[in-house]
């Protein structure tokens, strides 16, 4: 030790072997702290791409149930229109039976019962054939 004014000069002699070994350790311990920041950042690689396929999968998932969703609300939209025409029709049937009044048989007319014109089958061909005739529906050529 030196005095040099009030304060003391301490001059510490490290030996080379010292100095080599302190080297040694701290050339490992930073060849350990980038092997754990590598698998850190690994992890973190794997952990991120992991939720990213996830994600799409979800997302693939709702648009199903988005899609399947949307054609339910437009059948249920139709469905509505549906009833509200059926209502508005059984509403104005209920309100006609106001408008008209009960029969009675009094009321009713009765026709006789006309004979009905049998006609055989070739004479019905007959005809429609001799019809397409003359309407130029049976044309020979081009």
């Amino acid at each position: 030790m030196k005095p040099y004014g009030n304060q003391l000069n301490l001059n510490k002699k490290v030996s080379y072997e010292s100095k080599k070994n302190s080297e040694k350790i701290s050339k490992i311990n930073i060849k350990l702290i980038h092997q754990i920041f590598d698998t850190i950042n690994i992890s973190l690689l794997v952990l991120i791409l992991t939720f990213f396929v996830l994600s799409f999968n979800s997302q693939r998932k709702w648009s199903n149930t988005y899609k399947n969703l949307s054609k339910t609300r437009a059948i249920n939209n139709n469905l509505i229109d549906f009833i509200s025409k059926i209502e508005e029709f059984y509403i104005s049937e209920l309100e006609s039976f106001d408008t008209y009044r009960k029969t009675k048989p009094k009321d009713l007319i009765y026709l006789d019962k006309l004979p009905e014109k049998k006609e055989s089958l070739f004479n019905k061909n007959l005809s429609s054939f001799l019809e397409g005739f003359s309407d130029s529906k049976y044309q020979r050529g081009y």
